[in-house]
């Protein structure tokens, strides 16, 4: 690990301030990736500014009819909290399968957004659910917010502080775990709900459906199972349909077309547990 300076600030506007005015600096949410990238010597930033001492930022709320949840809000605190299994049951379920005991209980909403693993299952749920990730300085739609593989649209020093998820319908996440690090193989987000302004529709309902864990770009929406959902909201409709293998990621765990699969496979499961919540 490199020699660097570490920073506990008491305020968001030390925080940010430490992070404009030290060229190498890097935040500190969870540490899940971070610490981890260090003792392996691949980063080197010249100051680690730990966000832990705010507060603030783990805050859990409803408001104008949008869950509200802190950026440094633990995954264990998402899973657990009553409010979010009242408003957005999926989404505690999706934080409950993250990992193990000790990483949900250190890692972040936002440190997992903010490092966009293409294998993290909370942008499956921020592009399904139409979120909008609030930084310190703007909002920005989660369909803007992921933009490829570790990349976001978030400047240097810039923080995410919370995330709102817009409240009505209804979702489910399944994910095919990898055994060892149980990081999501091929993990996918369903929403269905009302048609909202703006939103293209096929059919009758409205249907979101996001992907993680298989694609080479990272966390993305699959349009062509949106398409044949939205015509009939069933797993039969989701028969034979895959993603295009070669846009998947192709390593040691499976080839493209074992995670296009997997892709498919999760989405029929999602299906399948929305329309048993709503019998």
């Amino acid at each position: 690990m490199f020699a660097f300076t570490y920073h506990r600030p008491d305020t968001l506007t030390q925080a940010v301030a430490l992070l404009q005015t030290r060229e190498e600096a890097k935040p500190l949410a969870g540490g899940q990736t971070l610490i981890a990238t260090l003792k392996q010597r691949l980063a080197a930033p010249s100051d680690l500014v730990d966000l832990a001492a705010l507060p603030d930022l783990r805050a859990i709320s409803r408001e104008d009819g949008r869950l509200v949840i802190g950026a440094m809000a633990r995954h264990a605190e998402v899973e657990a909290s009553p409010l979010v299994r009242a408003c957005l049951p999926a989404l505690a379920a999706l934080a409950g399968l993250i990992g193990d005991p000790a990483v949900r209980n250190r890692g972040t909403l936002g440190g997992s957004i903010a490092n966009n693993d293409p294998s993290a299952d909370y942008p499956a749920a921020c592009l399904a659910l139409d979120a909008t990730i609030i930084t310190d300085r703007r909002e920005i739609a989660a369909a803007d917010f992921f933009t490829g593989l570790f990349e976001t649209a978030l400047e240097p020093d810039e923080i995410v502080i919370r995330v709102a998820f817009p409240l009505g319908g209804e979702g489910a996440y399944e994910k095919f775990r990898n055994p060892a690090s149980r990081y999501a193989m091929a993990g996918v987000f369903i929403w269905r709900g009302e048609v909202a302004p703006g939103e293209a529709l096929t059919g009758e309902i409205l249907v979101r459906v996001a992907v993680t864990g298989a694609g080479q770009g990272g966390v993305f929406r699959w349009r062509d199972a949106e398409t044949a959902l939205a015509g009939a909201f069933c797993p039969a409709a989701l028969e034979g349909l895959v993603p295009p293998a070669d846009e998947m990621i192709e390593d040691i765990h499976g080839s493209g077309a074992y995670r296009a699969h997997l892709a498919g496979a999760m989405a029929r499961r999602a299906v399948a547990r929305l329309m048993v919540a709503g019998a």
